[in-house]
């Protein structure tokens, strides 16, 4: 595989399509964009989605807001599929690109910057000349489809208005905006004008979790993140995503991970 052959380009002009009929091509498409054209069949309601096309394709992303990006498209080569790092992977990123249908992938809050970041690494190593810069190059390839292929995000296919999948995904947004207030399914089902049951249905149905999981989930990122990475005291930490005790913040902790916030601070 020649390494030089991958490109990304930002989705900058009112129509972008595709230019390179011989490779694979992923769209992630952000806001600002009004649609994506897929061999002559129009799809709306596009943003914070990732396409996976493959080379026979014929596409167009259709931009309404001028002033800014709308996401990036990046160009594999055919034989990135050839590569020992992903052939021997008994997981799904190969076959994101091996589908017959068409995979779409709605990302889940949080994970963007983490793929913005994984892009725009990937187009800096590009142009460079930096000693094993193909094997970084690869493991940011591996590290993206992990992310695209995680239970946290919600994939369907290009065709799919599944009202389950975008129940889902506005819980997921839910607990996004909402998880320094609420812990609990019966209230965030209560901010959707839907049952508990219903919504555990739908998440069991899309992720094959609980909704609880991804609630807990959310508490045990962001008290990582919080005590690793900033100086605010377990008390505080605690307090601002809603635990009711520093005690009962502990104890949530290590029923869910194992360990204490303590032993998370000092890992």
């Amino acid at each position: 595989m020649n390494i030089d052959t991958i490109k990304i380009s930002g989705i900058l002009n009112k129509i972008t399509s595709n230019q390179n009929m011989i490779s694979y091509a992923v769209c992630w498409i952000q806001n600002g964009a009004k649609a994506i054209e897929i061999n002559d069949t129009l799809y709306k309601n596009v943003s914070n989605s990732i396409f996976f096309l493959k080379p026979n394709c014929n596409w167009k992303i259709i931009k309404q807001d001028l002033t800014t990006s709308s996401g990036y498209v990046l160009y594999l080569p055919k034989s990135i599929l050839n590569h020992p790092t992903f052939k021997n992977l008994h997981i799904t990123e190969v076959r994101l690109l091996n589908s017959d249908e068409i995979p779409k992938i709605k990302l889940s809050p949080g994970i963007e910057t983490r793929v913005q970041a994984i892009l725009e690494m990937l187009d800096e190593l590009l142009s460079t000349h930096l000693k094993h810069r193909e094997e970084a190059i690869i493991s940011l390839l591996n590290t993206f489809f992990v992310y695209c292929d995680g239970k946290c995000n919600i994939k369907s296919v290009i065709s799919d208005s599944n009202a389950k999948s975008a129940l889902v995904y506005k819980f997921k947004k839910s607990i996004d905006n909402n998880i320094t207030q609420y812990h609990e399914v019966r209230q965030f089902a209560n901010i959707l004008n839907v049952s508990r049951k219903y919504l555990n249905e739908s998440v069991k149905e899309v992720l094959g979790v609980n909704a609880k999981h991804l609630i807990i989930e959310q508490l045990v990122m962001r008290s990582r993140h919080s005590l690793k990475f900033t100086d605010k005291t377990i008390k505080e930490i605690g307090y601002e995503l809603g635990f009711s005790s520093p005690d009962y913040f502990s104890y949530f902790l290590k029923k869910h991970t194992g360990t204490t916030p303590s032993q998370i601070r000092k890992s």
